[in-house]
């Protein structure tokens, strides 16, 4: 993807003109401008949630409807044509209308008008079925927000707003701020309307985070039947390490110990394990089950357990491996348990971390998020929790 946006961007003035789509320069925004970019940011997320659930409520109620679905499309198109003869501009990409938007040249009834329009002829045409896109419109709309919302907020002189509610709103639809932030700053080259749209930006997508589980893109993948992955959620396996869950006290048996010793000692009544290691002068050489014991007891009960071992090294863990890493290992090789030794080359035993222990770091997480709720619930925990899970 990288490599095919630098071919783009570095053949693009070979076929078209140099500079930025949409050219802008604003001023540089004052200290009052911050709050007026919080609220800003809160106001396109709440337009990116209505505009979101609206879609998937008109896909819902086509669905419903006990006509052939191949007949949605035309339904939306007689929606389309209505919006478009109530306001011919909302028709088509709209380029030149976001472009109008961007530098105020627009009244705000005109504004108005071609937000109401086009959100609706967008809802209608996508959840019928026809074809249509997201970005253009979703810039149109948030643009169309920022010249309607604009002359209420102060710090920012006119021309900063309709940019700004414009990447927020791309932004928190698409769970893509920073895309959205260097979007924005792409097809203006306004830099000094950076900090403004990092500000937005931010918000719309706390705000959508909080409001709807998913994205406008992933919804529909979900709504089939799919799982989508939390785009805040944290692995325990990856937080933590085998030294932090592993059992440091480890029964092992001696590698000159025989195997008819081996089984009488340790696989008899008062067995407290499935496998044992096996050291020489703490140095491991591998495990041993009573499976591989009674194989090799019925001819060689006096052979030593040490010589059950080939040259090829044993499956281990280290200590500062993640327990994501060893339980891929453990699954991979179909084991129960692994020694954990403080090097590969002195394989000095430490310690032991089985299945069981790898249940730890999602305990601890659980602790994290439910039992320190409980303890400290307030009106606002809820709320606290969304925020931590952001």
């Amino acid at each position: 993807v990288a490599v095919s946006c630098a071919v783009a961007a570095f053949t693009r003035p070979y076929l078209f003109d140099v500079g930025p789509l949409f050219p802008l320069q604003t001023a540089i925004v004052t200290p009052i401008c911050l709050l007026s970019c919080l609220l800003a940011g809160v106001a396109s997320g709440a337009l990116s949630w209505a505009l979101s659930t609206s879609l998937y409520k008109v896909e819902d109620a086509f669905s419903r409807l006990p006509i052939h679905w191949m007949w949605w499309p035309s339904i939306g198109a007689i929606v389309i044509g209505i919006g478009g003869y109530l306001q011919p501009r909302a028709l088509g990409v709209g380029y030149d209308v976001i472009s109008d938007l961007l530098h105020n040249h627009l009244a705000v009834d005109v504004a108005l008008a071609l937000l109401l329009c086009k959100g609706v002829m967008w809802v209608v045409a996508l959840g019928s079925g026809t074809s249509g896109g997201v970005l253009a419109p979703l810039l149109m709309l948030g643009a169309g927000l920022g010249v309607v919302l604009g002359p209420f907020l102060p710090g920012g002189e006119a021309n900063l707003w309709p940019l700004v509610f414009m990447a927020a709103t791309l932004g928190g639809m698409m769970r893509a701020p920073i895309m959205a932030i260097m979007f924005a700053f792409e097809v203006t080259h306004d830099v000094n309307a950076l900090l403004p749209l990092l500000t937005a930006c931010a918000t719309a997508y706390g705000f959508t985070v909080l409001v709807m589980p998913r994205s406008i893109l992933t919804e529909k993948v979900a709504r089939r039947g799919y799982h989508i992955y939390r785009e805040y959620g944290i692995d325990p396996l990856e937080r933590h390490t085998v030294s932090e869950v592993m059992t440091r006290e480890v029964t092992t048996i001696e590698a000159r110990t025989s195997i008819a010793a081996a089984l009488e000692n340790y696989f008899g009544p008062n067995q407290l394990h499935r496998a044992f290691p096996v050291v020489r002068d703490g140095l491991f050489l591998g495990v041993v089950d009573r499976a591989i014991l009674v194989k090799y007891a019925e001819t060689s009960r006096d052979l030593c357990v040490s010589e059950l071992f080939g040259e090829n090294l044993p499956v281990m863990a280290l200590p500062d491996e993640t327990c994501r890493v060893v339980a891929t290992r453990l699954a991979v090789h179909h084991l129960e348990r692994l020694p954990v030794v403080k090097d590969a080359r002195s394989r000095e035993l430490l310690g032991l971390v089985a299945r069981s222990d790898l249940i730890k770091p999602s305990l601890s997480l659980f602790d994290e998020e439910h039992h320190y709720e409980q303890v400290n619930q307030t009106p606002f925990s809820g709320l606290r929790q969304a925020f931590r899970r952001l």
